[in-house]
């Protein structure tokens, strides 16, 4: 089996010239390529900036700092791009259309035995491999933003990914210092995603049935479920465009994966981002690191059991399906949500048996959507 060595990163955005940092600061050698000269420029000017700032932390040497940066070589030619690498990542924009053009001529310049990983948060794996004449060598590798700082590489095999190409890239994963999860089948929205983009909905559907302010909801999410912030604040944080788009991308594939609110849509349409416009679901200042006043009297109003409902559904989806088990599951929501505690041991707090009978209520009420899951069934 090819040893990794080079690694070549195509896009060279927040993801990819992350990836291509933390991939250097491993000792890998790292093309970093972009199909214009100025989007390089910038990207290597954040990474300067972010070494330097490991520098002032003194976490790292000034001549480790220029020992990384010297690693990375930014390119814009394809062919020369991937010419002596064993792995591309590549990290462009999530476009179906897009990733299918770059992968067709990837396809053409790359050698046989390059292993091509996608990271993608939400698109299957299988349809991008298929648009290569080497789907066997085709994985996921979801890197959480920003990737210098967070754990957690979710790594999704397709269908026809040889389970040398999963060891060897879960070996990188953890030679950048980072955490694999391994997501056995390539569903909809993998794991996180999986958990977190319907749950955003769901909150939305219990603010209209049971009259909760956002803020209250937020701080039931925080105080009682173990979040690390409230799930419209989180929402606002992550940017409507990136939940607007992985919703249009799993309920286009899995009716059952979630129950889309019009909310969403319309905050994405009157371009309410969240944080990064200054408007979500909430208001901004210019404060970047502006956070909502959260309390735990303001939690005492709100009782979260269809979102601990909603999520729990989906987590045991995952298991019923094998894509995943509840280890796995427990460590991608801890590392990639920031959970301070176990979904399950959550659960058990509110009773499973009160989730499936919430279930079954909302199920009656509001359809097959709420239907519990058979090994939540089987737990009560």
């Amino acid at each position: 089996m090819l040893e990794i060595k080079n690694i070549t990163v195509l896009g060279s955005g927040i993801m990819g010239h992350g990836i291509a940092q933390v991939s250097a600061m491993s000792g890998y050698n790292v093309v970093l390529r972009d199909i214009e000269q100025k989007f390089l420029d910038k990207a290597m000017e954040k990474i300067k900036w972010s070494l330097d700032k490991l520098v002032s932390k003194e976490k790292i040497s000034q001549s480790q700092a220029e020992q990384i940066y010297s690693r990375i070589k930014p390119v814009i030619d394809l062919k020369e791009a991937v010419k002596d690498c064993q792995l591309v990542i590549e990290a462009v924009p999530e476009i179906m259309d897009l990733k299918r053009k770059v992968y067709d001529e990837l396809d053409k310049v790359a050698s046989d035995d390059v292993i091509f990983a996608s990271n993608t948060s939400t698109l299957p794996i299988t349809e991008i491999a298929n648009t290569t004449s080497r789907p066997n060598r085709v994985i996921g590798i979801h890197f959480f933003n920003p990737p210098q700082l967070m754990k957690l590489v979710e790594v999704i095999p397709g269908k026809q990914t040889s389970s040398e190409i999963v060891d060897k890239t879960v070996e990188f994963v953890r030679s950048v210092k980072k955490e694999p999860v391994l997501c056995k089948k390539d569903v909809p929205g993998f794991i996180v995603n999986r958990l977190f983009i319907p749950l955003v909905h769901e909150a939305c559907y219990v603010m209209d049935r049971q009259k909760n302010q956002l803020t209250e909801i937020d701080s039931a999410v925080k105080f009682k479920l173990g979040f690390p912030m409230g799930i419209f604040e989180l929402a606002d944080f992550t940017g409507m465009d990136v939940i607007h788009k992985a919703t249009v991308e799993m309920h286009q594939r899995d009716k059952k994966v979630i129950n889309p609110h019009p909310k969403i849509e319309q905050l994405y349409n009157e371009k309410k981002m969240g944080q990064k416009s200054g408007e979500g679901f909430y208001k901004y200042s210019d404060d970047k690191y502006e956070r909502i006043p959260l309390t735990e009297d303001l939690a005492q109003k709100c009782n979260p059991i269809q979102l601990v409902a909603n999520i729990l559904n989906n987590a045991a989806w995952l298991v019923t399906n094998k894509a995943s088990d509840i280890q796995e599951i427990e460590k991608a929501a801890q590392l990639g949500l920031g959970l301070k505690k176990p979904l399950f041991e959550t659960a058990k707090e509110y009773g499973i048996s009160n989730i499936v009978k919430e279930l079954e209520g909302l199920a009656s009420k509001h359809g097959k959507f709420y239907e519990p899951d058979p090994l939540l069934v089987s737990m009560k």
